[in-house]
This record gives structure tokens, C-alpha cells and sequence, in this order.
């Protein structure tokens, strides 16, 4: 999805690498403590879990890290997160669905709805925007876990639906297909760098340097929020474009 892939790349834009690779471990650790509340405390009897514990592999979170997320969930007292999903818009028109997991849903509304106010965007009412979506289940490959063939071809043995390389390998299943295909595909390919449920745009919406700044901004302040997980849209940032804001 060209949104979440543009997303990707002001993380690389970012400084303070330590601050923000500290801040994705805090998200990795919330989604699987939440996980493992929700069922088994093992990856292997667990299929959300163990897609968490993946991620957290993927991105070099360390293994004691991990067990104490997986820990968190057993323990008296601990942190309850509430899955939350707000929809909005950006700057252009753009839509936008902002997923987190928090334990104070007031202050996460809050934080949210300034984070749209003060950069060009408004925050809509539940199904505002979602169904410009499809949900289904994402994979994602580095480019060196092969060509764009030898990916599509395993892709589609496993069952997966769709397929985009560019600069990586994005793997489009149905959201009940997930856990099989990831699976089936980790025989061939490795692990991915990531599998999770996903917003796929129906439409994209092409932006300017004037909308995509705003925009990116936007973005930026709603991942640096600490409840805030994902944030997914239905912008295309042109690489031209790109390149001018780098």
C-alpha cells in the first residue's frame, strides 16, 4: 500500500534513531502483551502472538525484551490496553485510520484529535472513512528474500491475493488467511518483517509537496504518539516529490 510504504520512509527521514527505534519496541512489547492476554501465552498455540513475536524479531528487539512483554500479560496489576481505531482526514482530502492500544482511552482521543486539529486534518466519526478500505492480511518481505517472481510464485502457492515489489516484497491475503500464508510463505521465504491486519485503500489519492509536508507531518505526530500503533491512508506520495521534502 503506497500510504503505509511513504509512512515507512519519514521514519527513515527522522533523527534521534535511538528515541525512535526505543519508541518501536514500546509498541512491539504493548501488541504482544496484548496478544498474549487475549490467548495462549504461547507463539506456537497463539497465531496473533506469534505474528507479534516475529515483528519484534524482525525489527532486533532482544529476546529478554520479548518474554517480559509476553511476561506482562500474566501479571496482577498490569496494564489493560483497549483496541481503539479512530478515523479521519488529512490535508487534500486524504483518508486516514489511526489503530492504538491504550489504557487511557480519554487521553488517547485527545492527543489524536489535537494531533489532526493542529496539522490540516479533522477527525471523523467511526466509518467515516473505512469503507474507501478493504481489511485484509499483510506480509512483507525485504527485497533480498528474492526477485519479484520467485516472491509472487510462493505467494501464490501459499494462497495469498495480491502481490506489489517495489523496494520490497507486499504480500495481500484475506484477513482469515493471514496466519496460513505467512506461515507457508516462512518455508520458502524466512521470516518477514512483517504480518499484521491491514487497511487497504480501494483509491489512492496522488498528492503535492504542499499537501504531502502537511501530511507527513500529520503522520509523524500521530506515530510519535506512544498509543498510537499503526497509521494507515490512501495517499500516494510521488517520488519526485518525495525526494524535494528529503
Amino acid at each position: 500500500m503506497a500510504g503505509h510504504s511513504k509512512f515507512k520512509n519519514i521514519m527513515h527521514r527522522k533523527g534521534a534513531q535511538d528515541k525512535k527505534r526505543a519508541a518501536s519496541f514500546s509498541k512491539l512489547s504493548r501488541e504482544i502483551t496484548v496478544a498474549a492476554k487475549m490467548g495462549m501465552p504461547d507463539p506456537d498455540m497463539n497465531p496473533r502472538l506469534r505474528l507479534a513475536v516475529n515483528a519484534a524479531r524482525a525489527q532486533s528487539m532482544p529476546k529478554d525484551n520479548i518474554q517480559r512483554a509476553i511476561d506482562k500479560a500474566n501479571q496482577a496489576g498490569g496494564e489493560d490496553y483497549e483496541e481503539i481505531r479512530y478515523e479521519g482526514f488529512g490535508p487534500g482530502g486524504v483518508s486516514l485510520i489511526v489503530e492504538a492500544l491504550s489504557d487511557n482511552r480519554n487521553r488517547t482521543a485527545t492527543n489524536v484529535r489535537t494531533a489532526f486539529s493542529k496539522n490540516g486534518g479533522n477527525l471523523g466519526a467511526s466509518g467515516s472513512v473505512s469503507h474507501g478500505f478493504d481489511r485484509m492480511g499483510l506480509i512483507e518481505y525485504p527485497e533480498k528474500a528474492g526477485d519479484a517472481e520467485k516472491v509472487f510464485e510462493a505467494a501464490l502457492e501459499a494462497g495469498a491475493e495480491d502481490v506489489v515489489s517495489d523496494e520490497g516484497h507486499e504480500i495481500w491475503t484475506a484477513q482469515d488467511m493471514l496466519h496460513e500464508v505467512a506461515k507457508a510463505l516462512e518455508s520458502v521465504l524466512g521470516e518477514p518483517e512483517s504480518a499484521k491486519l491491514a487497511w487497504r485503500p480501494q483509491t489512492k489519492v496522488v498528492v503535492d509537496a504542499d499537501v504531502a509536508g502537511s501530511l507527513l507531518k500529520l503522520i509523524d505526530t500521530l506515530d510519535d504518539d506512544d498509543d498510537v500503533q499503526t497509521v494507515w491512508g490512501n495517499y500516494e506520495v510521488p517520488d519526485d516529490v518525495m525526494e524535494k521534502l528529503g
